[in-house]
């Protein structure tokens, strides 16, 4: 299942939907509120604006309470640049993500996640779950294998395939087969460190005959925000070519 580009290009062509992702990608993660502020138009309005984008897969929402935040999906225009744009790049630029920058600035909500990925994957539940805890298949795709005994409590590695050394390292905190899987992270310099771990979830839902796969990815430290955001688009790519093609993306091995 690939994002459909016509649907995305429609989204991107009003000015209102414009402003409505550039204030995303400068403040990621906002309330309705918060997004009808100043634009002059109706509450009614903006929600139907949102509705077209979350449409387009560019952006997605997750609850926090009682609100809703909206969040940048940049996964769409990310496979539109690698259709189109990447194959006449160097191959060493096909990590850059160009058309995508989402930043959230401190401050706003000290819990809201610093970054969400939506990406929908021709698949199972049981494939993709498999595709996500298996070393080998990580290793295809991600050019890293994630070694873990799976199990809550258990150590987490993500470990380069030519040594088997780890890069980043962390605990499994839940795992629910084939729905949902939390995991810490942190670099092995920082394991003494809890202000500079991170927490990923990945959130598995079955949509018709495919996987609506959500990652979200929060409490980074600041310095590495673009470059994990840059990170993820490419490593979901990659698997979603993997699991529906049987070939990752060459850029990340």
């Amino acid at each position: 299942m690939r994002t459909d580009p016509v649907r995305v290009f429609k989204a991107l062509a009003d000015p209102t939907r414009q402003r409505l992702l550039d204030r995303l990608r400068e403040d990621n993660g906002q309330p309705l509120g918060a997004l009808c502020r100043d634009l002059g138009i109706t509450r009614q309005g903006i929600t139907q604006h949102l509705a077209v984008l979350e449409a387009a897969e560019l952006i997605t929402t997750v609850r926090r309470g009682r609100e809703k935040l909206h969040y940048l999906n940049p996964v769409p225009l990310q496979e539109i640049y690698e259709r189109w744009i990447a194959k006449f790049e160097r191959t060493e630029l096909a990590a850059l993500s160009g058309l995508k920058r989402r930043i959230e600035q401190d401050g706003y909500a000290m819990d809201k996640p610093k970054l969400v990925h939506v990406i929908y994957i021709a698949t199972t539940p049981e494939r993709l779950w498999h595709a996500l805890t298996d070393p080998e298949l990580t290793g295809q795709y991600w050019g890293h294998r994630n070694v873990s005994g799976w199990a809550k409590g258990d150590r987490w590695e993500h470990q380069r395939p030519e040594d088997g050394v780890a890069d980043v390292i962390g605990t499994i905190l839940e795992v629910d087969p084939p729905r949902r899987l939390v995991h810490s992270w942190a670099s092995p310099d920082d394991a003494d460190n809890p202000g500079r771990h991170s927490r990923v979830t990945y959130d598995l839902e079955p949509v018709a005959d495919a996987v609506k796969l959500t990652v979200t990815h929060e409490d980074l430290p600041s310095d590495q925000l673009q470059d994990t955001d840059d990170g993820w688009a490419l490593v979901l790519s990659s698997l979603k070519s993997q699991l529906e093609t049987g070939r990752p993306l060459s850029s990340l091995l």
